[in-house]
Formats: C-alpha cells, sequence, structure tokens
C-alpha cells in the first residue's frame, strides 16, 4: 500500500486527494447522503465518481475523498459505500484498507515532532479523530 500512495503522490506531485481524483479523470461530486453514508464511489460506462456527503466538515470532505480514492486504487472493479455503521464502528477488510489508505495519503513524507502524540500528529494532518486508530 505504501508502495501504491508513494507512486500516486509521485506522479501528481501532491497528496491532496481532490487533487489526485481529478488528474485521474475521477469526477468528484457533493451531494446530500443521508445520515449514514459519508461517500461513494463507483464506476459507470468507464467513467470513475467519488460522491461526497456535502454536509460534512472539510476535515471530514477531504478523508472521505482520499478513502474513496482508495477504493479505485485497492479495490478496482468494486463499488463500494463508505457507512458508518460498517467502516466508522466495524469496519470490514475493504474498508479499513481504504482507511490505512487515506492516512498513509494525507500523512505521507511527514514526521511525527518530538514530543507530538500520535493524536496530534494526525490532527495536524487534519485525520478527524475516529481515524486515527487507522495511522
Amino acid at each position: 500500500m505504501e508502495n501504491t500512495v508513494s507512486k500516486l503522490i509521485q506522479r501528481h506531485k501532491t497528496n491532496c486527494p481532490f487533487t489526485i481524483a481529478r488528474a485521474m479523470g475521477i469526477q468528484v461530486r457533493f451531494h446530500d447522503l443521508g445520515t449514514n453514508t459519508r461517500g461513494i464511489y463507483y464506476r459507470k460506462l468507464k467513467r470513475r465518481f467519488i460522491v461526497i456527503h456535502n454536509q460534512l466538515s472539510s476535515e471530514w470532505q477531504r478523508f472521505v475523498c482520499a478513502h474513496e480514492l482508495g477504493h479505485d486504487r485497492l479495490h478496482q472493479g468494486i463499488s463500494r459505500f463508505f457507512l458508518e455503521e460498517h467502516s466508522f464502528f466495524n469496519p470490514g477488510k475493504f474498508e479499513m484498507q481504504a482507511n490505512r489508505f487515506a492516512v498513509k495519503l494525507l500523512v505521507f513524507n511527514s514526521e511525527i515532532h518530538q514530543e507530538e502524540t500520535i493524536e496530534q500528529f494526525c490532527t495536524r494532518h487534519g485525520i478527524p479523530e475516529e481515524m486515527h486508530r487507522f495511522f
């Protein structure tokens, strides 16, 4: 997974998931997805889409975009929903992998400062508190 993240960042010269997704031809959209869905990744007629719940904080929108980008890179051919009840409390294998991918992307090439906790490090990089455990 580290190699996938590294190549992606080297190719696009950024770790911003929105910039990477657009450069890869993935259309990023924002819509009201209700109370249980934070994001969706899907393919339709050779086109790829990431849809992010428009009422999330900017921190969560960035994380969800990175998470859904993880599905694109790690789980090609599988459309997955980032549902709170599956990925937040009891993540399945694909959701855990996408969460780890998102964290690795967002903290890439950054080091923990001396006397900085993992929680502080993750917060500094805009990773939502609930996702710190995937560091």
